[in-house]
């Protein structure tokens, strides 16, 4: 089984995709930098919205893995900036509705956690 995940939280968005055997295959990502001052949600998701596609073909790419091949569509459902959210859920909305592919929203903490499972191999992150 392959599965894309979208991540949308906040500055960056994200693809990653990983098989049923816990190897990531891609992880691409490109982070929303401010002119001047912290995070402003709304241009937060804008840039989201025009990275979206670079970064999910650079996904693609980088996995070897055809979009026809994805079983699954995983997003952060939260939580974060709702813009940021909202953006990152329509992407994967998107792909789930094209490709015909079931969908499942992720707590971004609790990804946090299971990916230092995955990854470290600890019991208790």
């Amino acid at each position: 089984m392959l599965c894309l995940g979208i991540e949308g939280t906040a500055h960056t968005f994200g693809v990653g995709i990983v098989n049923s055997n816990g190897e990531i295959l891609a992880n691409s990502a490109k982070a929303y930098e401010p002119e001047e001052g912290g995070i402003h949600p709304r241009e937060a998701a804008q840039a989201h919205g025009r990275n979206a596609k670079k970064v999910l073909d650079k996904a693609l790419s980088e996995s070897g893995v055809k979009a026809g091949d994805l079983d699954l569509i995983a997003f952060s459902q939260g939580p974060g900036l709702g813009s940021c959210l909202r953006t990152a859920a329509t992407a994967a909305r998107a792909l789930s509705i094209h490709l015909k592919i079931p969908i499942v929203g992720v707590n971004h903490c609790v990804a946090h956690v299971e990916i230092g499972r995955l990854t470290e191999k600890v019991e208790d992150p």
